[in-house]
């Protein structure tokens, strides 16, 4: 194959039709019985290759074929693309290698035109492909070694079953993306595991992050089909009506509720809200939470690179009050918020979410309560809320709460801490409809009870949402009294 032809392949990949079409002409694979067939792409596989972004996270049920069609596209880029440098990251050895295999097979199952086109592969070892001819190289590591992708330049970035990491899985992929090159594709996929954690905690954020959500039930599977039912129950009825499920599928759902039992929301993902498990005993109502999370509507204004979302702009006349839990400031640490409610009705108007310096978060702080009516600043005082309060007595027009002791701040301690977040899960089961934030309800989720009964954020999961709503909402109920 010569030069131009090349070149043409490179923009056929380039397009979602014709990168389809073109993995389906020369991509070989092994099907669910262990023959090999040429790979035609299913319903999911379609969906991802025309709507993929830069930044791509895909919430998937089991065996969707997801890992299989990314290999196909970033082995084809890199041995197309001069100078490529791909990276697939599972989550165990034993899932790199067999990702491997998988890669291996497709190789050698490519027209002969195209693997000479790009030179005889260099040299083939365990976990890495490489192409002398294009100076690319591609590589399958585990998220388990402790070095993955240190020290490379990455193009492409594919992070399989994010959910099961093991360790410190946020540190991980920090890493890894450090590696990314400016304008690198990334593709972080897994099957859910818990309302926690990294994945969780990447889902829930992808929006305001500028990554593309992609999510494929388990139904978008031509394969999972059952005996076919004579009669649906109620909830199978509307199931069915919503998604246009045959009687077959109806079926192959209660061989799973059979086999998988309360498992099977998680394994055999319905929907992005209910496949994630809390963990432990969620603090809040769970019922609650995940039915509010599917009714929630987008913010009718972002700012901020969309850290700040609002809901309902301030009223003339109308009071409000604003909760600020403060962090650190980070770039890989908790987040600071701060939460704007109705003083009168208790109703969330606008969240503020964002890692940022003390002295920026205390201007963004000032500035919406100006913004609404002169609101009353609820900032905790403990630790680094002391030094948001000394940079709040700099700005003009600003109301700070001060506590029964007459100082300026919010205290939380053992005595007010469990006091305001049991009187915020009481608020939130007796009126859902005050909280508009699915950042708020996603944090909600992974706040778990300990042994001890003691109410926190699940680990590797964040707080701060909660506590500065829990705070808004403890000043509000006093005023009320």
């Amino acid at each position: 194959m010569d030069a131009d032809g090349l070149e043409e392949l490179r923009r056929v990949l380039d397009d979602p039709i014709g990168s389809v079409l073109f993995a389906e002409e020369c991509i070989v694979v092994r099907d669910k019985c262990g023959g090999a067939v040429p790979l035609i792409a299913n319903r999911a596989q379609r969906s991802f290759a025309r709507r993929r972004g830069t930044e791509n996270i895909v919430l998937k049920a089991r065996q969707m074929g997801m890992s299989t069609w990314i290999a196909a596209r970033f082995l084809l880029r890199t041995m197309l693309v001069p100078g490529t440098t791909t990276l697939m990251v599972a989550h165990t050895r034993e899932s790199a290698e067999a990702l491997f295999a998988v890669v291996a097979r497709m190789w050698e199952n490519l027209p002969t035109d195209l693997r000479e086109s790009v030179g005889v592969r260099g040299r083939a070892r365990l976990g890495q492909f490489t192409f002398p001819a294009v100076d690319s190289e591609f590589r399958i590591a585990s998220a388990a070694e402790p070095n993955a992708g240190r020290g490379l330049t990455v193009h492409h970035l594919h992070c399989s079953e994010v959910a099961r990491w093991t360790g410190d899985a946020a540190e991980t992929l920090a890493g890894l993306r450090a590696a990314l090159a400016p304008g690198g594709e990334l593709v972080l996929e897994s099957t859910p595991n818990g309302a926690y954690g990294c994945f969780y905690e990447q889902w829930q954020q992808a929006e305001a992050s500028g990554m593309v959500r992609h999510f494929f039930p388990w139904w978008w599977e031509p394969a999972y089909v059952g005996t076919p039912v004579a009669e649906t129950t109620e909830e199978e009825a509307v199931l069915a009506a919503q998604h246009r499920l045959s009687a077959r599928q109806i079926g192959f759902r209660r061989e799973l509720a059979r086999r998988f039992g309360a498992m099977r929301p998680q394994e055999f993902a319905e929907d992005a809200v209910s496949c994630f498990r809390e963990s432990g005993a969620c603090f809040f109502d769970r019922e609650v939470l995940v039915e509010r999370m599917k009714e929630v509507a987008a913010p009718v204004e972002l700012r901020r690179g969309k850290a700040l979302q609002v809901w309902l702009p301030a009223v003339p006349g109308r009071k409000y009050v604003a909760g600020v839990d403060s962090a650190g400031g980070g770039s890989e640490g908790d987040y600071s918020a701060v939460q704007v409610i109705d003083l009168a009705t208790g109703m969330q108007c606008a969240e503020l979410q964002a890692r940022m310096p003390t002295r920026d978060l205390a201007k963004a702080a000032a500035d919406l309560a100006r913004e609404y009516n002169g609101a009353t600043l609820v900032v905790e005082r403990n630790s680094i809320g002391s030094a948001v309060l000394a940079y709040l007595e700099q700005e003009l027009g600003v109301t700070v709460y001060a506590g029964r002791d007459g100082l300026p701040g919010w205290s939380t301690d053992a005595a007010s801490r469990p006091r305001m977040l049991s009187e915020l899960a009481v608020l939130l089961s007796q009126r859902p409809e005050l909280f508009r934030s699915e950042r708020l309800l996603a944090e909600c989720r992974s706040f778990v009870a300990d042994e001890r009964g003691r109410a926190a954020a699940a680990r590797g999961s964040h707080d701060d949402l909660v506590m500065s709503m829990a705070m808004a909402q403890a000043v509000r109920g006093m005023n009320a009294a």
